[in-house]
């Protein structure tokens, strides 16, 4: 896919030494959803706002859309929202007034059909008139997100769009995020929440210490660092691991009753493995009453990496 954003080297080192960004390079591909995973402090944020103008990079280079934003970023900065991780917003505000004037921000004629068409894509139009401060947690939330898309940005930051907000919203925010992919938005989204990432990312990136650690295709990244499990159910109870199965990575449980697979590791293997484990016990001769198989999820693979750099 063509690239949308490429950061080459970027490095943030804000006063007193603090090293926010360290040689980060990451290419984002247009229309894809890009899920950026990192514990608190890891530099996600500092990285958002480089390329949104918000933070002035100590070293590298950022082009969006094929322009340095060092020497042209207003071509560039108009075609990209950022949906903060603060509510940051004029409370006092009617909220069709807001994203109208978020529109004009960016030098953009007033097309009130334009703005009714992204209130009512997010649920708002019936509450246009309200001031922001009197609504939920969670339309609030939708309040940032339609003044991101006020000026039809091409790339859209998601800052922990779903932060503070119940399950129910959350799901709702997916199904948002889903429509903006369908008309063609790029987005880079961060989240405390690994199962967003797991649900709709097609990439994820991992960062820590303002170093990005992995960078793969979603199921490509689970596939290759991801771990199988399988417990399986003996008719009979071993005193010791047979033989014919002792080059499998097995182990006894519950006094002998069930045989533990563990393995898989970085081979994305398990599932065949396991498969043929269970081979290697029907010619052996041991019989099994059941098999229970679990695959590694997006959040085992991140705390796994971020414990290996720990």
């Amino acid at each position: 896919m063509e690239p949308i954003l490429e950061l080459s080297g970027l490095t943030k080192v804000y006063p007193g030494g603090l090293k926010a960004l360290d040689d980060v390079d990451l290419t984002i591909r247009r229309g894809e959803i890009f899920a950026l995973l990192g514990p608190n402090g890891a530099g996600k944020t500092t990285l958002i706002g480089a390329v949104c103008g918000l933070v002035r990079p100590s070293d590298g280079t950022i082009r969006a859309f094929g322009h340095d934003l060092a020497t042209d970023w207003r071509k560039a900065r108009s075609r990209i929202g950022l949906v903060p991780q603060e509510l940051s917003t004029d409370m006092f505000e009617p909220v069709v007034r807001a994203v109208s004037y978020s529109r004009g921000l960016f030098g953009l004629p007033p097309d009130p059909e334009r703005i009714e068409e992204i209130l009512r894509s997010l649920s708002l139009w019936d509450k246009r008139d309200e001031r922001i401060m009197a609504l939920s947690g969670g339309m609030k939330r939708r309040v940032l997100i339609a003044k991101a898309l006020a000026h039809e940005p091409d790339l859209l930051f998601l800052d922990e769009p779903t932060a503070g907000v119940d399950v129910e919203l959350r799901k709702g925010m997916w199904a948002i995020i889903d429509q903006m992919r369908a008309r063609g938005v790029t987005i880079i989204l961060t989240t405390h929440y690994i199962e967003e990432a797991e649900e709709m990312a097609d990439r994820v990136g991992i960062i820590r210490q303002g170093r990005i650690i992995a960078v793969d295709e979603k199921e490509a990244l689970m596939s290759k660092l991801g771990r199988t499990e399988a417990h399986i159910s003996l008719a009979e109870p071993l005193d010791t691991i047979p033989a014919a199965i002792a080059h499998f990575p097995v182990e006894l449980e519950e006094g002998g009753h069930s045989l533990c697979y563990r393995g898989g590791d970085g081979t994305g293997r398990g599932k065949a493995e396991v498969a043929d484990l269970t081979k290697a016990l029907t010619r052996a001769g041991i019989d099994y009453t059941g098999i229970e198989t679990r695959e590694s999820s997006l959040e085992d693979i991140f705390v796994a990496l971020l414990g290996e750099e720990a």
